[in-house]
């Protein structure tokens, strides 16, 4: 069994900085893409950032040059270091990772989601 734990949340002013973490658990034999979704009120989840197991990136056209994601190979943890955040922003983030377990089983992960709040 793999869990993902978030953290790093809260609330901040338009212009400020978070940085999102996620720290995966349990049976892992290898971690291949990680990355975060992200989902508004009344908007569909939209996918932010992800970062392959070659370290490869990709971010949504509204996150490009504001948003970094990052990965610790050793300690099975992603980042998403937000700056310049907006309140458009504002979503509840979650993360996910494509995990192999020890038996060979292969599946997609996720956090439990938390919520960023970019407002005066």
């Amino acid at each position: 069994q793999v869990q993902l734990v978030e953290s790093g949340g809260g609330l901040v002013q338009p212009g400020g900085s978070l940085r999102l973490s996620c720290a995966a658990s349990g049976s892992i034999r290898a971690i291949y893409d990680m990355g975060w979704y992200r989902q508004a009120p009344g908007k569909e989840r939209e996918q932010v950032a992800s970062i392959s197991g070659g370290g490869s990136t990709n971010y949504v056209d509204s996150v490009k040059g504001r948003f970094t994601i990052s990965r610790d190979n050793v300690m099975n943890t992603a980042y998403l270091q937000m700056n310049s955040l907006k309140p458009e922003d504002t979503a509840v983030y979650f993360c996910y990772m494509d995990v192999m377990t020890p038996w060979g089983t292969r599946g997609k992960y996720w956090g439990q989601g938390t919520q960023v709040t970019v407002s005066q």
